[in-house]
């Protein structure tokens, strides 16, 4: 039987590089569901801690500090100049993150379609 969507399993990227699936490895970098909250939240506007900690969900700071920090190692998100002035720092995407903007998009779509408590937070 063949897989409904054989792209899902490529093979490794290179000769001599380790096999890695292209969907394990985005889960390994943005799986998790408080780390898509944060990518929307950013996507929506948001910037900084205190915005992300007010976000409806509701994430703890420890985790919320772990969350931001894999983020920008993994190149997702950068750090910005807060744009009140003060020398807290902000997020911003990157365009690594930016083009995460699609999977929210589609993951909220499939939300409203199959998740009765869903709202849209996210506009297209």
């Amino acid at each position: 039987m063949k897989p409904a969507h054989p792209g899902l399993l490529k093979k490794s990227p290179g000769p001599g590089l380790p096999l890695s699936l292209p969907v394990a490895c985005s889960l390994d970098i943005f799986g998790d569901r408080r780390t898509l909250l944060v990518i929307r939240d950013l996507l929506l506007g948001r910037s900084r801690f205190r915005d992300f900690l007010s976000s409806p969900e509701g994430i703890p700071t420890n985790i919320l500090a772990d969350r931001l920090e894999r983020l920008l190692e993994e190149g997702v998100i950068k750090h910005i100049p807060a744009a009140d002035g003060t020398k807290r720092r902000a997020y911003q995407l990157t365009k690594k993150g930016e083009a995460l903007r699609p999977v929210l998009i589609a993951i909220r779509d499939w939300g409203l379609a199959c998740c009765k408590q869903s709202q849209v937070l996210l506009k297209a």
